[in-house]
């Protein structure tokens, strides 16, 4: 939990942790555009299941990066939702055809730019999750306070 990183680093807190939770939630709010319905038309197993679990996971660890709380560990499994989203709904964009029983989307075009223009959100969600990985939570975030308390104790 402990973190250096400077006081700027809740600026990345506040992008990531907002748009994972906006995410989670929506797929909550519009299941069909967002939810079950998406994840049944890229072709993923279970669809049902799976996005009400990526749903609960955005919205507790986006809420977790928000808060500073754990952010290394909630940053794990943003990753993994990230890749994930990344190789079932960009590298069919990317190849410009389904594989793996993934669905390719209808776009205008296909390849390394319109793969690149759909995964830029992804890319950055990725990246900033990575990046809260590394540095943690920085001085605005509650795991400094409780690191700051637990010294103070022991100290």
């Amino acid at each position: 939990m402990a973190t250096h990183a400077p006081a700027a680093v809740v600026l990345i807190r506040l992008l990531v942790g907002a748009v994972f939770l906006s995410e989670g939630i929506q797929k909550f709010l519009f299941p069909e555009d967002r939810g079950p319905g998406r994840f049944e038309r890229i072709g993923l197993p279970e669809p049902e299941l799976l996005a009400n679990f990526v749903g609960v996971v955005e919205i507790a660890c986006g809420g977790l990066v928000l808060l500073g709380l754990l952010t290394r560990l909630a940053a794990i499994p943003l990753i993994i939702d990230m890749l994930v989203a990344l190789v079932t709904t960009k590298l069919p964009v990317l190849l410009g055809h389904g594989f793996w029983g993934l669905a390719l989307r209808d776009l205008s075009h296909y390849g390394f730019w319109a793969a690149a223009h759909e995964a830029r959100t992804d890319w950055s969600m990725l990246l900033g999750s990575i990046f809260l990985l590394i540095v943690g939570a920085g001085r605005w975030g509650l795991d400094a306070v409780l690191t700051r308390d637990a010294k103070e104790a022991h100290g």
